[in-house]
């Protein structure tokens, strides 16, 4: 079995309009196809004879201690796929020592995940997926609820000027959550998804005034140009995920793999630099970080685990990712994920 045959098993059981929610890219999905098949491009050279004791898998991110470099990234509504929603993906997260960046959309408050977390794990690794809102008291609040309950870091996600054009939602009409289940989050707004705000005027000074007010580390998910990279730097932010948001915003950019490299170069191993996008193998992880990732994370995955076995089935997906990055790294002559070196992969179609 691997982490794919999650796919079929959870289209099996969802209900098809919730389905296409979760598969989903914007209008022609063009990214969403391209961010699976840019690993494909990418070819691992091995070393051999290299008289290593199996791989250690550890690693720490921005403080936060994790199993593997392998995280859950932040997606949103996890009740449409199973009745315990984020608190069964919290659970098997902590479960696996894995970093797990909830989502400002969950569908079970921040407070409540944390409580799951702790009930499986003394000190679990938690992270919060922020968008920024113009009203800034609004944002403000929810800063603080995360920082209550106890998260190590907070992420903001910054290539959603405006909502992603997503035709298979438009056809299916589907814009609103169903009854019984809302934005926990979002209580300052009734919970309605409705609630958040996507604003081209999201600026740098923003992200100023949230440093501003917080001493968590800061992390940008959406990087995508190096020049951004270069500006995140140098304006003290912690950490950046290159991503291009599974391909639901901007229809036509790049996989987020093909610009690792680049922002690589630009950050200098600076800061932690982060990933998702198409990573659906060990193998996968294994040629982010020869690109200079510090860790990988996986979306659409978690969810198609959590579809089709709820707890069990996250927890799965995360062991299977796991066996084939040991594997992997083991057979590229690796020691550790600290130690897999840039020329350990090469263009090539595969």
């Amino acid at each position: 079995m691997n982490v794919r045959d999650f796919e079929a098993a959870a289209k099996a059981v969802l209900d098809p309009v919730h389905f296409d929610y979760f598969a989903s890219g914007a209008q022609d999905e063009l990214t969403v196809r391209a961010n699976e098949a840019a690993f494909r491009r990418l070819a691992l050279v091995p070393r051999i004879l290299r008289g290593h004791k199996p791989p250690r898998l550890g690693r720490t991110v921005l403080g936060s201690q994790a199993s593997m470099p392998i995280m859950i990234a932040p997606t949103a509504f996890h009740r449409l796929a199973h009745p315990d929603g984020e608190r069964a993906s919290v659970r098997a997260a902590a479960e696996a020592g894995v970093i797990m960046i909830a989502a400002m959309l969950a569908t079970v408050a921040i407070e409540d995940m944390a409580d799951e977390a702790r009930k499986v794990a003394d000190d679990p690794a938690l992270w919060f997926q922020l968008y920024l809102q113009p009203d800034l008291g609004f944002t403000e609040a929810i800063v603080r609820r995360a920082e209550a309950a106890g998260v190590a870091a907070l992420v903001v996600t910054v290539d959603s000027p405006a909502l992603g054009r997503n035709e298979r939602g438009d056809r299916n009409d589907f814009h609103d959550l169903p009854p019984g289940i809302r934005c926990e989050n979002l209580r300052e707004a009734g919970g309605d998804v409705r609630g958040v705000v996507l604003s081209p005027e999201i600026s740098w000074r923003h992200l100023d005034w949230l440093r501003g007010i917080t001493t968590l580390p800061i992390v940008l998910k959406g990087v995508l140009h190096p020049a951004d990279a270069e500006l995140a730097q140098r304006r003290g932010i912690d950490a950046i995920i290159v991503s291009n948001h599974g391909g639901r915003q901007l229809d036509g950019t790049p996989p987020a793999v093909d610009r690792l490299r680049v922002i690589a170069d630009v950050v200098g191993g600076e800061l932690p630099l982060l990933v998702d996008g198409g990573i659906r193998r060990g193998t996968d992880v294994v040629k982010t970080l020869a690109l200079g990732a510090t860790a990988a994370a996986i979306g659409r995955p978690v969810l198609w685990g959590l579809a089709a076995g709820g707890e069990e089935g996250v927890a799965r997906v995360l062991d299977l990712l796991r066996i084939e990055l040991l594997n992997a790294l083991t057979l590229c002559g690796c020691d550790s994920v600290e130690s897999v070196p840039r020329d350990l992969v090469s263009q090539g179609a595969m």
